[in-house]
């Protein structure tokens, strides 16, 4: 019997417990380096995409603090200005994190808001910091891909919710 797949009690490794929601989020980010030629920014970042579907699924798999990881990974993979993605996304957990506080309950279109306001959030972060640091550019061409990637959260969520179920099979 394979120890990533299961321990001896039949169990879901911590390994896997671990690694699938990493693993999932890193290939999400990796998505921008297939060969996908266009003229302007038209995919949703999937990385991000997923790191919310995996933090409003499961609050208790990761801390605010995950953020910063996942963000620096993913600046380095998409070869935004380092430190984008670990800010924008660091204070996107930390919103969720407040509204987790408060006792109040979530169902799919609450979870699609919070989700809609964070990938808002870091496209206007992302568009403001591009803005900064390269020195201008078109702001509309942040529109379609935002648009795109508020549209994309219930399957990326869906897919999120079926990596979990695989995540805790036996």
């Amino acid at each position: 019997m394979p120890i990533i797949e299961s321990d001896l009690m039949g169990q879901p490794s911590a390994w896997r417990l671990q690694a699938i929601p990493v693993a999932s989020t890193m290939i999400g980010s990796g998505v921008t380096l297939l060969p996908f030629v266009s003229t302007a920014p038209v995919l949703p970042p999937l990385g991000l995409l997923i790191a919310l579907g995996w933090r409003l699924l499961r609050p208790e798999l990761w801390a605010a603090w995950v953020a910063l990881p996942l963000g620096l990974a993913d600046d380095l993979i998409t070869g935004t200005a380092p430190g984008t993605a670990m800010t924008l996304w660091t204070i996107s957990f930390l919103g969720i994190d407040l509204i987790d506080a408060r006792p109040m309950w979530r169902d799919h279109w609450l979870d699609w808001w919070i989700a809609s306001a964070a990938i808002l959030f870091c496209a206007l972060g992302q568009a403001a910091i591009g803005t900064f640091v390269a020195g201008g550019g078109a702001p509309w061409t942040m529109i379609p891909p935002t648009i795109l990637a508020i549209l994309c959260f219930p399957p990326i969520a869906r897919l999120c919710a079926l990596l979990d179920r695989w995540r805790l099979a036996k």
